[in-house]
């Protein structure tokens, strides 16, 4: 092709994974504009801003895991991914006004069940693909659906999802990922694998959320308490007293460093 040339890139819906892989990122991209419409997200998004968001959750994804794969992302060479996200964030954007707060969460929760699974799908068989273990494929199995999340809630000023209490939303991505991955190296057919291992996905997702399933949390460090000090130095943080109780013992810093 002549350096000026310019082309529409090859559009492609069917084949191999890439339906599946279509599927997920455009409802993935529903659920960015509509986490972003959210009020604990939402900081003044113009409409440009909502179906960007889209764009974002939709491939952000699927980019990063095929950056990892040191593959051509498939956003970026077939049209076919951006042009479904951008439909689905305008479609988001609309339906965020259509209903209901509960109606509009109740859908937001609904499609995030849906392209959790789909996405873990397709990362692990990528990774499976490119030769990885299993630990690495699992890994990406959980990149793969969740790093638009990710980005959407550090842009939005939010702790990412990934870091705190939810419906078993890491565990969803690494159990499907490891039932695709199991039923492939036994032989099973391709689209029956992928059909087994989303819906078990999919339906533990669900129960888990219609349930109120949640991680356990971690436990209080024993002792936890917020020193004065702004930046205390590492004798003190070794010592395990800080400026302050050395003061309270009669100490000075030059006296902790003497000793």
């Amino acid at each position: 092709m002549h350096p000026t040339e310019l082309t529409l890139g090859t559009w492609t819906v069917f084949g191999g994974g890439t339906f599946v892989d279509l599927i997920a990122a455009t409802t993935n991209a529903l659920n960015g504009a509509l986490l972003a419409r959210r009020p604990d997200h939402f900081r003044d998004y113009t409409f440009v801003g909502i179906v960007l968001m889209a764009v974002i959750g939709g491939i952000a994804g699927g980019v990063t895991r095929d950056v990892i794969l040191e593959q051509p992302p498939s956003a970026f060479t077939n049209p076919a991914y951006i042009a479904f996200c951008l439909v689905a964030g305008v479609v988001g954007y609309y339906v965020a006004y259509a209903g209901g707060q509960l109606f509009r969460e109740g859908l937001f929760q609904f499609m995030t069940s849906f392209s959790l699974p789909w996405y873990a799908i397709i990362g692990a068989q990528k990774a499976v693909e490119a030769g990885y273990p299993i630990l690495g494929a699992l890994a990406i199995a959980v990149i793969a659906p969740t790093a638009g999340r990710f980005l959407i809630d550090v842009t939005s000023g939010v702790t990412p999802k990934q870091f705190v209490r939810g419906e078993w939303f890491i565990a969803t991505a690494v159990g499907t990922g490891l039932i695709w991955i199991v039923l492939d190296a036994v032989g099973v057919p391709y689209w029956l694998s992928v059909a087994v291992a989303f819906l078990a996905g999919f339906v533990f997702r669900v129960l888990a959320l219609y349930r109120g399933w949640e991680e356990p949390l971690a436990r209080g460090p024993k002792g936890l308490k917020v020193h004065p000090d702004r930046r205390p130095l590492l004798g003190r943080k070794l010592a395990g007293r800080s400026q302050e109780e050395l003061r309270m013992l009669g100490l000075t810093v030059d006296d902790e460093s003497a000793g």
